[in-house]
């Protein structure tokens, strides 16, 4: 590697930690909310998409514990969030499921291109690699600004549940968002799924998109 090429990569971690610190200072100005977690309501139908990767991708789904867990927000874990919304936000092209499989929906681990829930479970994937577990890592079902379905990761963490989404490299607590949340993963469980009491009485469906 050249000087040049060094310097560069060096200034780039530093900027990379210097935003990690910067939304860590964010969250932890916001921990006293009284909504920081995501209040869910009994069971829900799991997105037919989900059903089908799963049974082509099992060892994404056979997460099982006794309990959720919190993940401690340091700088670290910071760091990871960070790096791996924006790298994939960055590297993976935004498709649709008609343009990419001639299907109208099919989740599936993307290497180039995507649509949003795609973009998920590879966040998904990528943090779990990097030792996060399954259980603070939920595939999340909402309405967006149009009241369009679509598909954000939530992050339980000791702060609060963090929102990864493909629409912006900010990453927010779930309550500053437009979204109106649906359903989510189980955190004990991850083939199952529950539903969200958010601000609107919103039908439980698949992701359209």
């Amino acid at each position: 590697m050249t000087t040049r090429r060094l310097m560069t990569t060096l200034l780039q971690a530093a900027g990379i930690a210097a935003t990690a610190a910067l939304a860590a200072a964010a969250v932890v100005a916001n921990a006293g909310e009284a909504d920081r977690f995501m209040p869910t309501a009994g069971p829900a139908t799991a997105p037919a998409g989900f059903v089908e990767f799963c049974r082509e991708e099992p060892a994404e789904c056979d997460d099982r514990t006794d309990r959720g867990l919190l993940v401690k927000l340091d700088d670290a874990r910071w760091l990871d969030l960070i790096v791996v919304n924006r790298s994939v936000n960055q590297r993976i092209r935004p498709a649709t499921d008609r343009e990419m499989h001639g299907v109208e929906e099919r989740w599936s681990l993307p290497t180039d291109r995507g649509d949003c829930e795609d973009y998920v479970l590879l966040k998904r994937h990528e943090l779990k690699r990097r030792g996060w577990p399954a259980s603070a890592l939920l595939v999340t079902v909402v309405r967006d600004e149009e009241g369009e379905g679509h598909a954000v990761l939530t992050v339980r963490t000791d702060r609060g549940e963090l929102v990864l989404d493909n629409k912006v490299d900010v990453i927010r607590p779930w309550y500053e968002t437009n979204y109106t949340y649906v359903k989510r993963q189980a955190t004990v469980d991850a083939g199952r799924w529950l539903r969200i009491d958010d601000r609107a009485d919103l039908p439980v469906s698949s992701i359209r998109r």
